[in-house]
């Protein structure tokens, strides 16, 4: 006898709509939006029209005009909004007030106040909201937090982390203040979640410093040092306007961890794990991982259980609180300022 699969019982995609054609989008979610059968991107609105076809034609839904215009289109479930940082609580609000979920990428707000914000009016509304940091869902770190568990490095003393790249095309809008620009925002969640990651949420920040552009008005370089409780410390450096480093150390008190490619692996990347004891080093290489896949399937499963994350939501509000102290609590400094060198001459700060 031939069953008849129940067609009732599969799940209709989740429908998604795009609210901005950015190239994060292009480059690494809509991919996996449009490789995963439970989801379908079914609506595409953008400030360019044109640029909305392109990006319809390769990845399929409608283009629809305006932002708002897609949030009152029934048949979209959820939005994906990889705007610049700057308009992400409005258009996460209007989301929530049209009935929508929301992926939303890094960071959810420009302020804790603003996230925590965002998180309680999703609970109000019994809509699922996740922020689109995908590294955080790659297995390489729970890999590692297996070895430092299992003692491989002794007790963990601090964690040094690093996110920086050279600069950008000066029409970025990560050079845009008024849209959330800034390498605070961009570059530093990164390591300060690597931080947060394997120190705990009750980190605090103890000093720090921003690089400000004057002639952009962001900051384009910074650093903090962040200290836990019970002594251990952390440091983080980050900026676009570097040589390019992707990394993070975790230092023991019988050795130490490196991960390179640590927050922005492509999925074909087989992660490589250096583990350092005295005179031995000895390498782990784990296998690739679309860290992007694994974060749109969280969301489409959260979106269709109904049931908050409550572990993410947590450690998204660490994250928001800690960049909100490397901000207020940094020492400004200025690009190309002048400085004394210890023989008095004077030693110019690069741009």
């Amino acid at each position: 006898m031939t069953t008849v699969p129940d067609r009732a019982a599969v799940p209709r995609p989740v429908r998604i709509g795009l609210l901005g054609c950015a190239d994060i989008a292009w480059r690494r979610t809509l991919p996996v939006i449009r490789a995963e059968p439970a989801a379908e991107l079914v609506a595409v609105a953008a400030r360019d029209t044109d640029k909305a076809k392109v990006f319809a034609e390769e990845f399929g839904g409608k283009v629809v005009s305006g932002y708002q215009a897609l949030l009152d289109s029934p048949d979209v479930d959820a939005v994906y909004v990889p705007l610049p940082a700057g308009l992400h609580r409005e258009w996460i609000v209007r989301a929530f007030d049209a009935g929508k979920h929301a992926l939303v990428e890094k960071p959810l707000t420009t302020r804790s106040e603003d996230t925590a914000e965002v998180f309680a009016l999703a609970r109000a509304r019994g809509l699922t909201l996740m922020e689109n940091l995908t590294f955080v869902r790659h297995g390489l770190h729970s890999a590692v937090a297996d070895l430092v568990d299992a003692g491989e490095i002794g007790d963990l003393r601090s964690v040094h982390g690093v996110f920086g790249f050279p600069p950008l095309n000066p029409r970025d809008i990560r050079y845009r203040p008024d849209l959330g620009g800034g390498a605070l925002l961009d570059a530093a969640v990164y390591p300060l979640s690597a931080a947060r990651m394997f120190l705990g949420p009750e980190l605090e920040v103890v000093a720090a410093t921003l690089t400000e552009d004057p002639e952009c008005g962001v900051d384009v370089a910074g650093s903090a040092l962040l200290c836990s409780a019970d002594g251990r410390t952390a440091q983080v450096e980050f900026g676009f306007q570097h040589g390019y480093r992707c990394e993070y150390t975790l230092w023991g008190s019988r050795g130490s961890i490196f991960v390179d490619r640590a927050y922005t692996p492509p999925p074909a990347w087989r992660p490589t794990v250096r583990v350092r004891r005295r005179d031995e080093t000895r390498e782990l290489v784990l296998p690739p991982e679309d860290q992007f896949a694994n974060t749109l399937r969280e969301f489409i499963a959260a979106v269709r259980t109904g049931r908050e994350a409550v572990d993410r939501a947590a450690q998204i509000a660490t994250l928001a609180r800690l960049v909100d102290e490397v901000r207020d609590r940094a020492r400004p400094l200025l690009a190309g300022q002048r400085l004394a060198g210890r023989n008095g001459q004077l030693i110019r700060r690069h741009s």
